[in-house]
């Protein structure tokens, strides 16, 4: 697979599905993980933990590429998270709210395995759909 077709395979196949045996594949085993929604996590396992966790808060949780960038082994991806707030998230209990928001993903791709990925989302606008911060100015 190409880097392109790996990013494409890690959202629709790891997050969309929940495919682990696809993450073992596509994920290197001492792979560091920097997300917008929790701390860093490292390697396959710590991610799938990770992946479960925000399945678990957030039902029906889907990511949806809108565009993407690659140079050799690096790939950039704009990113529409959604998914309807089932369980604790950020402190919150459930409120059956469909929760969204955009991020921007940064991935390292060697030996046809994705070494290292940073998450960059729109957290704030995430936190004002549960109702913790209101936009201010002054």
């Amino acid at each position: 697979m190409t880097p392109k077709e790996i990013v494409e395979s890690f959202y629709a196949d790891v997050w969309n599905r929940r495919d682990y045996d696809q993450a073992r594949r596509i994920i290197a085993r001492d792979f560091r993980f920097r997300g917008s929604l929790d701390d860093e996590r490292s390697g396959v396992e710590g991610f799938i933990d990770y992946n479960k966790g925000v399945h678990k808060a957030l039902g029906g949780y889907t990511c949806t590429i809108r565009d993407m960038v690659a140079d050799d082994g690096r790939v950039a991806a704009q990113v529409y998270f959604e998914g309807v707030h089932q369980d604790v998230f950020f402190g919150v209990p459930a409120t059956g709210k469909t929760l969204h928001w955009m991020g921007a993903a940064f991935f390292d791709i060697r030996d046809g395995q994705i070494q290292s990925l940073w998450v960059l989302g729109d957290i704030d606008g995430l936190k004002r759909q549960l109702g913790l911060t209101e936009t201010t100015w002054a």
